[in-house]
């Protein structure tokens, strides 16, 4: 059982409270934000740029769309940039307008809240245990006619995992055959280095829907910015005519007109990740009693028989319970990868945990 209301991580207001005490004396690893901070580019031209505040942000965010086209190569116009990558989801949902949806459980929240929103049917694929959670040629058979989108995370929230790519070529090639829309959530793809992702599959697929998000990997989630991108350019246009104005604000856009081109950051990201994401999950794997599932993002699955989330609360530290997924149960958690003094704090804290809990047996 969850301890908490809220369906993301990153509560730390409801955690501090619950423990009596203030948000800033809670570590946390319910959110999974890169640890390297806000790149010092967008610091700077925030600051520099404060008087952006006292005018209303260009209704069509050109510099942004160009910058977004510019980095991943695409026609301009294939593209609609959005108030975090949740804003993208509901504008899609909006302008799809399906009738009957697939999502895959565990999975990220928002695809159900959406659809449920827009009062569509919701076709459910249950990933399983004994697959160790991963994607398999089993949604294959799923897939059929009476569907009008499939909304696929890659890689998957919370597990991780990224599924085959031979796979999702063979979901792509079925969802056009059956004229169905695949809609790729790729919002924590960045972190995987040299993986491109669906988007340079577009042009060929216009079925074929990307999510993108810019918060997680680029530590800007409280300026919210996400987009999505399609081939149909009419399709894409509709989508546009369907948001509000001005949903981005100056300083998000002004973000994403930077961050792209800060290949320093991009750099030290992945190299963090190699290295210290690495050292971690194996520290973890190394925990009796404590199971790890490789996942290739910034956070990872574990599972664990002791209540992980309400031991590690009283040593002041933020986990996400993963018992209000679909598919997951109160054995399963969600820790995000953090720098190597915060990571080393959590597994000093499981250690603990985890033998008193071997003790008590």
């Amino acid at each position: 059982m969850s301890l908490f209301k809220s369906a993301h991580g990153g509560n730390i207001r409801e955690a501090a409270e619950f423990l009596g005490i203030s948000p800033e004396k809670l570590l946390d690893f319910s959110a999974n934000i890169n640890p390297l901070g806000m790149p010092e580019t967008v610091k700077r031209a925030i600051v520099d740029n404060l008087h952006l505040a006292e005018r209303y942000p260009d209704v069509d965010y050109r510099h942004l769309h160009q910058a977004l086209a510019r980095h991943h190569q695409v026609p301009v116009e294939w593209i609609v940039a959005g108030n975090g990558e949740t804003e993208s989801i509901f504008t899609l949902v909006n302008g799809l307008k399906p009738r009957r949806a697939m999502i895959v459980a565990p999975g990220f929240a928002e695809y159900r809240r959406a659809l449920q929103w827009s009062e569509c049917a919701i076709d459910t694929f249950m990933l399983r245990e004994e697959d160790g959670w991963q994607l398999t040629g089993a949604i294959l058979d799923a897939l059929t006619a009476e569907l009008d989108c499939l909304f696929l995370c890659t890689p998957n929230n919370p597990t991780g995992l990224l599924p085959e790519r031979a796979l999702l070529e063979a979901i792509a090639g079925r969802c056009q055959a059956l004229n169905i829309a695949l809609i790729l959530d790729e919002a924590f793809i960045d972190f995987i280095a040299d993986e491109a992702g669906f988007i340079p599959l577009l042009k060929d697929n216009p079925h074929i829907w990307v999510l993108r998000s810019l918060t997680k990997f680029y530590a800007i989630p409280g300026l919210r910015l996400g987009y999505l991108l399609n081939s149909d350019v009419q399709a894409v246009a509709a989508m546009r005519a369907r948001q509000m104005p001005w949903s981005i604000n100056a300083f998000a856009a002004l973000a994403g007109e930077l961050v792209l081109e800060d290949t320093a950051y991009q750099q030290a990201t992945w190299q963090w990740l190699r290295e210290e994401g690495g050292r971690f999950y194996q520290q973890l794997c190394a925990l009796s009693g404590l199971t790890v599932y490789p996942g290739q993002a910034n956070y990872l699955l574990l599972r664990c028989e002791t209540d992980l989330q309400r031991a590690l609360l009283t040593r002041h530290i933020l986990i996400r319970s993963c018992a209000n997924y679909p598919g997951l149960d109160g054995r399963y958690f969600r820790v995000a990868i953090r720098s190597q003094e915060e990571n080393n704090r959590l597994l000093a804290a499981l250690t603990e945990v985890l033998s008193d809990t071997v003790h008590a047996h």
